[in-house]
């Protein structure tokens, strides 16, 4: 067992020696998780990449075999299952290659296509029924989209001293109220519920595969689009690729709690030993805060905290 990786490599090459023999395995980079993901050197077949699952995990693991029949049928480009070993919780996936559209040159003219095939994409997930999805993971209902935005009240807001005083919090928890509420309301559709340029692959001809799809699940009609054009990473330049949809309230409202939910989740990775996100906190913010000020119920909140928030994100990263 290698004492770096955790990894039983006699059990491992004999598990992997209908694919060919371990040569190599190199550790792949992710966020603070649960998962692990390896890429593997197989003489005789070539590069696989390995995701292990802990037993916390289990149902992840099952829900991303699902998941992977349904965008297959889809007809969705997504990293093959190639082999499965479910008492170990691991499964042998075919390997897209290193990059991901976050790691091309950051011009429109390479970019553009893969967005468009992306959009395309969240189209062809949101035409699922929605009793295919409906089982798999817990909705992205009030419920779920409150907690979430609790999280970056705990993790961010509150040290950074932005709750403190007066009628503060009570004021973020009424405007963040007024978000789920709303998009509680809003239709309901099929869902990645991660849809950002580090989970796509770009491939030949302009076009995508999708990493990561486990969680699908039902949610905000506009999450999945909301969530890619205001990825942290999205060029200010692409934003010709908004469309009609982008000047509706329920996208405003989408974007907003999905911004607001990323800077939580930035900040909780920080509390955990990962702080190579907090310096997209401040920026994450901003687009928040442009969300909120387009959407009426929440425009003169937005007003009144995009200075002050801008500030104690600059100190707080």
């Amino acid at each position: 067992m290698s004492p770096q990786d955790g990894l039983d490599r006699a059990l491992l090459a004999t598990w992997l020696g209908s694919v060919g023999k371990l040569e190599e395995v190199s550790t792949l980079a992710g966020d603070v998780g649960l998962r692990r993901y390896y890429r593997l050197s197989l003489g005789g077949f070539g590069s696989a990449v390995l995701a292990t699952y802990p037993q916390a995990l289990q149902g992840s693991y099952r829900r991303f075999e699902r998941t992977t029949d349904i965008f297959e049928g889809l007809g969705i480009r997504v990293p093959r299952i190639l082999l499965r070993e479910p008492r170990q919780r691991w499964m042998l996936l075919e390997d897209l290659g290193p990059r991901t559209v976050y790691d091309l040159p950051f011009r429109w003219d390479v970019l553009e296509p893969y967005y468009r095939d992306a959009l395309a994409i969240v189209e062809r997930i949101a035409t699922l029924p929605r009793e295919a999805v409906a089982g798999l993971s817990e909705p992205l209902d009030r419920s779920l989209l409150e907690r979430e935005l609790n999280q970056t009240l705990e993790v961010f807001l509150q040290p950074a001293g932005l709750l403190d005083g007066g009628d503060h919090r009570r004021s973020v928890e009424l405007a963040f109220s007024k978000l789920c509420d709303a998009l509680a309301g809003d239709e309901v559709a099929a869902c990645h519920r991660d849809f950002m340029v580090r989970n796509l692959v770009p491939l030949a001809g302009g076009r995508v595969a999708v990493l990561d799809h486990q969680d699908l699940r039902l949610g905000p009609a506009e999450y999945d689009s909301a969530s890619l054009l205001n990825d942290s990473f999205f060029p200010e330049f692409g934003s010709d690729l908004y469309g009609p949809r982008s000047h509706t309230a329920a996208f405003h409202r989408a974007a907003a709690q999905r911004t607001l939910k990323a800077v939580g989740t930035y900040a909780a990775f920080a509390r955990r030993g990962n702080d190579r996100h907090l310096g997209l906190i401040p920026r994450t913010l901003e687009r928040a805060c442009d969300h909120l000020a387009a959407w009426p119920e929440t425009a003169g909140f937005a007003a009144r905290v995009r200075a002050p928030w801008a500030v104690a994100a600059a100190a707080f990263c």
